[in-house]
């Protein structure tokens, strides 16, 4: 604001100089009289900013009077800032409009300036004359105002792409908040299962031998040391960088550990793998893996024995099925937070397989039976395979459930 003073101030004095200095066409008139139009136009500049169109007004009411005064050149000269304010700071539209008014102006007051005069001389540097003190102004600030309206564009497109930026933050430290706490809960949720059923069954039953009380004790602390021990592992896959070695990874060639695990904690658990073993994607390795772990710990938490183990390499996909036999009106022994089936699809879904857990039928018993059925695919192409109810490749016109396998979609 104080700049904005200071320039109609100085504006203001340099034309009372130039009329001092006789810069006006004397129609004989006091001089003092020329000074009124001049502050009229000084006034516009006041108000260039905060109100373009009053600015403009003023000094087109201004330079009307100094018309029939003078003309003098201050006065001229100050209207010459009034039309830039107009157009820089006034609305777009007006801006293109006053371009076309003032260009028409310019030839319009050539032409009759030469046709009074008689003298196409005149038209010439009138028209030039007009030309200069009306259009170029006018398309002075045109080109500047394009300039900072494309400078304000880019400043939102590049705050636009920095909000972007920071959502993709977002979500990416979102998605691996998840992926841990997934990796968290699958990994320990097996050791922690199994310490707290047998140290409920040691704390249950008072007529355990000594003998039998060790034994319980070492299968919790061989439990706490291997869930210490995936945890370290775990940290390390986390703080690895760059090209440092991989840090050890739990594999499906690892299925007996887990199932052994199981066996110690009192569940009985069987293990069958069919088709030769071989190396698949990392990421269904592990995926394949954790689905195991957690389908055997939903079994030790929520089933009854037996619990059967199959591994399948097919040609084109691994097949991981777990069934175990649950009770009908008896209450779960350790209750669950629901994330497991969630986090076992999760990750079939993330390496463009699917995963099956439900009931299935009853035992001869009158036992129900619950199965998880796990197909995780080890080419790129996508494929469909068939099996029995029971989990048993199922051959052309039986009764088969067929799951479809594509990647990135179950």
């Amino acid at each position: 604001m104080k700049w904005i003073v200071f320039g109609a101030g100085a504006a203001f004095v340099a034309g009372v100089v130039l009329i001092a200095g006789g810069a006006y066409v004397d129609r004989g008139v006091p001089g003092w009289v020329l000074v009124v139009p001049l502050a009229i136009t000084c006034v516009g500049v006041l108000v260039r900013q905060r109100a373009p169109l009053l600015s403009l007004g003023l000094g087109v009411v201004a330079v009307t009077v100094d018309g029939f005064v003078g003309p003098s050149l201050g006065t001229v000269l100050v209207f010459t800032d009034n039309l830039y304010a107009a157009v820089l700071y006034g609305p777009a539209r007006f801006a293109r409009v006053l371009l076309g008014v003032t260009a028409t102006l310019a030839v319009v007051g050539g032409a009759v300036a030469g046709f009074i005069a008689e003298d196409w001389r005149v038209l010439a540097i009138m028209g030039v004359q007009a030309g200069l003190v009306l259009v170029t102004p006018v398309t002075t600030a045109l080109v500047l105002r394009e300039q900072r309206d494309r400078a304000a564009a880019e400043r939102l497109r590049a705050e636009q792409v920095a909000h972007l930026a920071e959502l993709d933050r977002q979500a990416a430290i979102a998605a691996e908040r998840t992926r841990m706490a997934r990796e968290l809960h699958d990994m320990i949720a097996n050791h922690f299962s199994a310490i707290a059923i047998q140290s409920t069954a040691a704390l249950s039953r008072k007529d355990l031998d000594p003998g039998t009380v060790r034994k319980v004790m070492e299968s919790v602390r061989e439990n706490s040391v291997k869930g210490m021990a995936e945890m370290r592992s775990m940290i390390g896959l986390l703080r690895q960088e760059g090209e440092e070695p991989e840090a050890t990874r739990p594999r499906l060639a690892d299925a007996e550990t887990l199932v052994e695990r199981v066996r110690r904690a009192g569940l009985d658990a069987g293990l069958r793998v069919d088709g030769e073993p071989r190396e698949v994607p990392a990421s269904v390795d592990l995926a394949g893996y954790r689905i195991l772990q957690e389908a055997l710990t939903n079994a030790l938490k929520h089933g009854d024995p037996p619990v059967d183990v199959v591994i399948s390499y097919e040609a084109r996909c691994v097949v991981v099925t777990v069934q175990n036999a649950v009770g009908g009106d008896v209450a779960a022994p350790l209750p669950g937070a629901g994330v497991g089936l969630i986090g076992m699809r999760e990750r079939a879904s993330l390496v463009g397989g699917s995963l099956e857990a439900g009931p299935r039928g009853r035992t001869g018993e009158g036992r129900g039976r619950w199965r998880v059925l796990a197909v995780l695919p080890t080419s790129e192409d996508g494929f469909t395979v068939a099996y029995y109810a029971d989990g048993g490749r199922a051959r052309q016109g039986e009764e088969q459930a067929v799951v479809d396998v594509r990647p990135g979609g179950v």
